[in-house]
C-alpha cells in the first residue's frame, strides 16, 4: 500500500488523494531540481500530509512540523463570517472528525499521537530529520535557513499571514508555498492575496491547491 493510500485509510488527513499526490509531486520536483532548504508543515492535525512529505523527501532534508497540537487558536476580526461560524462550531464541541472519528483538536496529548503516527509509517522522527515544534506560529515559526517548500494549513488570516511573511524571505528560488485553505476559508484567501500583491517574485500555480512559487 502506498503512503498516500495508507494515511487516508488510517484517517490521518482531510486532504483528498489529488492534493496528496500534488504534495508528493512538488517534493519530488524540489529534489530533482536540487532546490536547497528544509520543508515546513505549518498545521498538521493528525500528521497525514506531513507523513506524505516525509516519505517523499530525501532523508537528509529537514522537515519541521509546526502546530499547537491541540485546539486551534481563534480567528480575528480580519476573518469573515464563514470562519467565525466554523470556529464557533469547534469551541462548542460540535466539530466531527474524519469518518466519525473524534475531532483531532479535542484529543488529549495530540503530539504523542502524531509522533506515533510517523512511527507507524516507519518514519521515526530522529532518523528522518523530522522535528515537531509545538506552539503558535507567531511564537515558534522563525526560519533563518533556506526553505524549499512550506505547506501552510493555518486556516485563518493571522496564521497564514505570519507564515507567508516569515517563510518567503528565506524561500529558495524555485521553492514553493502551498496554501491548503485558499479556496476553503476567507481569511486564508485574503491574507494570501494581500501578500502576493506586494511581491514581484511570485508565480501562482493552480493545482489541487494554490501554489506560490518564488521566481527569484
Amino acid at each position: 500500500m502506498s503512503v498516500i493510500a495508507g494515511v487516508r485509510r488510517a484517517k490521518l488527513t482531510y486532504l483528498e488523494p489529488e492534493a496528496l499526490f500534488d504534495l508528493r509531486k512538488r517534493v519530488r520536483e524540489i529534489e530533482s531540481d536540487g532546490i536547497p532548504g528544509s520543508l515546513i508543515e505549518a498545521g498538521c492535525a493528525l500528521g497525514g500530509s506531513a507523513i506524505v512529505l516525509a516519505a517523499s523527501k530525501a532523508v537528509r532534508r529537514p522537515l519541521y512540523v509546526y502546530d499547537v497540537f491541540g485546539l486551534i487558536p481563534p480567528p480575528s476580526s480580519r476573518d469573515g463570517e464563514d470562519v467565525q461560524r466554523r470556529f464557533a462550531e469547534i469551541i462548542a464541541g460540535q466539530s466531527e472528525g474524519i469518518d466519525g472519528d473524534p475531532y483531532y483538536g479535542y484529543q488529549a496529548d495530540l503530539i504523542r499521537q502524531v509522533r506515533s503516527n510517523f512511527a507507524r509509517f516507519r518514519l521515526p522522527l530522529d532518523e528522518n530529520g523530522i522535528q515537531l515544534v509545538q506552539g503558535l506560529f507567531d511564537d515558534t515559526l522563525h526560519p533563518s535557513q533556506p526553505v524549499a517548500l512550506a505547506h501552510i494549513d493555518g486556516d485563518w488570516y493571522a496564521s497564514v499571514k505570519v507564515c507567508l511573511e516569515r517563510v518567503w524571505p528565506v524561500l529558495a528560488p524555485g521553492g514553493a508555498v502551498i496554501l491548503d485553505d485558499y479556496r476553503a476559508w476567507s481569511g486564508c484567501r485574503d491574507a494570501t492575496d494581500e501578500f502576493a500583491a506586494t511581491r514581484n517574485d511570485v508565480s501562482r500555480e493552480e493545482r489541487s491547491r494554490l501554489h506560490l512559487v518564488k521566481t527569484a
